[in-house]
């Protein structure tokens, strides 16, 4: 099978590593510096420093060219989610016939609050679509340490062209029909990543890290009810998996923004220290945005949007969380 990979950033650039080896890869560059550099390298030290690349894997700016590659195979957009909707978009005017496409970028697009399957349906309406996620920080996959994703579409024989086209001896990839709560832990599990980070900046103990995770999953399952998932999905991959590992993991980035709130740093130098995206800073106040128009009480939410506003500070923001009154766990 041909692959192709849109997005040159540490995700992409590691899948496409992963999958050289067994299939015809292509990784499509935005910027053509970038992709020369690349190509004589066989680096990516911007987002992978120190990983080597395979000589197989063909990297490209010329995005003609590294659609028509994977023709009849598959194409992994690997682009953050502000930048889905015009990938979408291009792929449905440029290649109306275009193959099955899937997605790596978590979150709710900004503005519209819409996540990855609603703007593919507003972008090409017609597509086969899906997404891939689950616990996975990007120089591990790239390093070939063990992992485990999810595939979720509700096309049965795209989820299973991922399952062929990415599945290894390093890379176990599992199958859902439920894109919707595999999408929404997916993106929730970031917010609740930087109130982890926080706490943890504050020094506030390992009590608080897990009683943070376990409503963080509550709040994220009753949302994802709420927009049409399934509950049982919330304790897979895409769910717990994701949120136990961005919210302990050294190397999350949402984590690391909570951690720089704690110490009293401005959004804006943690923002730029970090050099990637975090994704759950734009996401949060979309999280707030569609729980509000579900009627869904998400307080731990809420309270990393006022602090990343500067409408609370942390220590304001853990005081009107534990004041909070007593209720039923469930």
């Amino acid at each position: 099978m041909k692959l192709t990979v849109l997005g040159a950033g540490a995700w992409g650039t590691a899948l496409a590593a992963s999958t050289a080896a067994r299939h015809p890869t292509c990784l499509w560059a935005r910027d053509a510096a970038q992709a020369k550099i690349m190509q004589q390298t066989l680096r990516n030290e911007r987002y992978l420093p120190g990983v080597a690349l395979p000589a197989g894997l063909h990297i490209t700016a010329d995005f003609d060219a590294a659609v028509v590659h994977a023709r009849e195979g598959l194409i992994v957009v690997a682009t953050p989610m502000a930048a889905l909707h015009e990938m979408l978009a291009r792929l449905a005017s440029d290649v109306p016939d275009a193959p099955g496409v899937l997605w790596l970028c978590k979150g709710f697009e900004q503005g519209s609050g819409r996540l990855g399957h609603e703007v593919a349906r507003a972008a090409n309406p017609g597509a086969r679509a899906g997404v891939i996620s689950g616990p996975s920080f990007a120089i591990e996959v790239a390093r070939g340490r063990p992992t485990a994703l999810v595939a979720a579409s509700s096309d049965a024989a795209l989820c299973e062209q991922a399952v062929e086209a990415l599945h290894s001896e390093t890379l176990r990839l599992y199958t859902s029909t439920d894109p919707i709560g595999v999408e929404v832990g997916g993106a929730v599990k970031n917010v609740l990543a930087i109130a982890t980070g926080i706490a943890d900046g504050m020094a506030l103990g390992l009590n608080a890290r897990a009683a943070l995770i376990t409503r963080g999953l509550a709040e994220m399952t009753r949302l994802g009810v709420a927009l049409g998932a399934r509950p049982e999905t919330f304790m897979g991959l895409s769910g717990l998996g994701d949120l136990v590992l961005t919210a302990t993991g050294d190397l999350s980035r949402n984590r690391k923004v909570g951690q720089g709130l704690a110490h009293g740093l401005p959004l804006a130098r943690i923002l730029a220290d970090l050099g990637h995206v975090a994704e759950g800073v734009p996401t949060a106040a979309m999280v707030l945005q569609r729980a509000r128009a579900c009627g869904v009480d998400m307080p731990i939410t809420q309270a990393v949007v006022r602090v990343l506003d500067g409408a609370l500070t942390p220590a304001a923001a853990l005081e009107a969380l534990m004041g909070r009154g007593a209720r039923a766990e469930a």
